[in-house]
């Protein structure tokens, strides 16, 4: 069945796909002596072909035409006028690098024909995957019609999110009992009741919640708090003065946000963030979308956190699981190289732009993964 939906990236941008030869079938339908059979499923490609170019258009040539006097408010408080750059060499690059990483969306009935007979097992980041980039962290909220489709694959799939997020914020956010939950890059995990004994039972427990439903809290950096509350005080005290700054508590991890933060002041905040952390010798610093994040120095990431929720999932060593990991950021990485590794599901990145990855495939952006998980659900649906 041809899907479509399936954007045609391989042609240049702000042309429809090139006109196809017609075969002597066709010929004869374009001609009136075809069958009536023929000319409706004729009739049908036409359509799908129209539909292709109008989705090309606007993904690659209206999308910033509509965009191009678009008037943004910039850090320095003056107003400006954007001109993007020409799409030809921005649109070049992203069809090229989409060669390498095909969209997921276009490429969703090829990556299925392995999965009949296997058990679909979803990750998620939060941010900027399941709901867009937004200059507040306070205010990125999921839409109803995301967690719609959300609850609907982790209906039919087991689904976890693992966010650089505090676990309760994601929660928060989503609200879904369905889901399980990853906060602080891994380092605090609501799972699966242990089907297995982990290496690492020591940072576990098993509970209950209010309905009775069992689950397992993992959190490795258990011995990290009494430091990560004392760097959470002296942080918020000594950038209180920085316009724009944000220090975001974020459990097992601190985050200072600077999207609001002016150019000249950025120096200062850096100074001050480096400073704290050379106090602090068992901790570092990674960098993310506009955040430096100071985590505790284990050997604990995403990748390892996938792994311990396949693992309590049943899945330790089994070649009858498809795992799907979408994710934006930098830090999704590991999970990525995790999957790589085992060579087994699919990494999924999220960018509109090209970048260093180790996905196998890639969305646009979060309205792509919202349509990801529609066909996600759909075909669970139907293959069940």
């Amino acid at each position: 069945m041809i899907n479509q939906f399936q954007p045609p990236h391989a042609h240049p941008p702000f042309l429809a796909p090139p006109h196809p030869k017609h075969s002597p079938r066709q010929l004869k339908i374009l001609s009136g002596t075809g069958s009536d059979t023929d000319k409706t499923l004729f009739s049908r490609r036409i359509v799908i072909m129209v539909k292709q170019s109008i989705w090309w258009l606007y993904r690659m040539g209206l999308k910033k035409l509509l965009s191009k006097s678009q008037i943004v408010q910039p850090i320095s408080g003056k107003i400006q006028e954007v001109e993007p750059s020409g799409p030809d060499t921005e649109d070049e690059k992203y069809i090229s690098w989409l060669k390498e990483h095909p969209c997921a969306l276009a490429s969703f009935h090829q990556m299925m024909k392995p999965a009949k007979g296997k058990q679909i097992v979803v990750f998620l980041d939060y941010d900027g995957t399941l709901s867009p980039i937004v200059n507040d962290p306070n205010r990125a909220f999921m839409t109803d019609p995301m967690r719609s489709a959300l609850n609907d694959v982790a209906r039919r799939f087991p689904t976890a999110i693992i966010s650089g997020r505090s676990r309760d914020k994601v929660y928060a956010f989503v609200k879904l009992d369905d889901v399980y939950y990853a906060g602080s890059h891994g380092m605090d995990i609501m799972g699966p009741p242990l089907q297995v004994k982990y290496h690492h039972d020591k940072y576990q427990i098993n509970a209950q919640d209010e309905k009775g439903k069992e689950f397992t809290i993992f959190q490795p950096a258990q011995e990290y708090l009494p430091s990560i509350e004392k760097m959470l005080k002296e942080l918020k005290t000594r950038t209180c003065n920085i316009t724009g700054a944000f220090v975001e508590d974020n459990r097992f991890c601190i985050s200072v946000h600077y999207r609001h933060v002016l150019e000249e002041d950025y120096e200062a905040l850096e100074q001050i963030v480096w400073s704290v952390l050379s106090d602090y010798p068992c901790f570092h610093m990674t960098r993310g979308k506009k955040v430096m994040e100071i985590r505790p120095s284990i050997k604990w990431n995403k990748g390892d956190a996938l792994e311990y929720l396949l693992d309590t999932l049943g899945f330790s060593n089994s070649s009858n699981v498809l795992p799907f990991y979408l994710g934006d950021d930098k830090t999704d990485e590991d999970a990525f190289k995790v999957l790589k590794r085992r060579g087994l599901g699919y990494p999924i990145v999220v960018s509109s732009v090209p970048r260093e990855t180790s996905a196998s495939y890639s969305l646009h952006d979060s309205s792509d993964v919202l349509s990801f998980l529609i066909h996600l659900a759909r075909w669970g649906e139907t293959s069940a």
